[in-house]
């Protein structure tokens, strides 16, 4: 991938989606974020698309599965790799997000930044 790669921070966690920001700039990705999961949505669905989304599922107006759902079944964002962060650890969720296609899920609690840049660089790489 020889252009910079775009990661979008759908959030509503100030500390945590100011900390990722912070973390994933610094390692040289173009970050956009947002704090609700319809304005994610509609920037997810917006050119230039990301190349990979962070994903809160518990958020105003538009829950994270919801957003996950949508992403899936629009031809234009189906292929963007979602990784979930969630306070959630409940098999249920997990498993639900990883059959709507989510890439990867974590748990706030046990979210380490390097890792998750890890992984990032990871998915970024696998785009090509």
């Amino acid at each position: 991938m020889t252009r910079t790669p775009r990661i979008l921070v759908v959030e509503d966690d100030k500390f945590l989606r100011r900390a990722c920001e912070a973390s994933l700039r610094q390692r040289g990705f173009e970050v956009t974020s947002a704090t609700e999961g319809d304005e994610g949505l509609r920037m997810a669905r917006t050119e230039p698309y990301p190349d990979i989304v962070l994903l809160d599922l518990l958020m105003p107006k538009l829950p994270g599965i919801e957003v996950l759902r949508a992403l899936r079944a629009d031809p234009a964002t189906a292929a963007i790799p979602v990784l979930i962060l969630s306070n959630s650890s409940r098999e249920e969720d997990k498993r639900q997000a990883v059959q709507l296609g989510a890439s990867g899920y974590y748990v706030k609690a046990n979210l380490s930044l390097k890792d998750l840049a890890t992984e990032i660089d990871k998915l970024v790489n696998a785009l090509g």
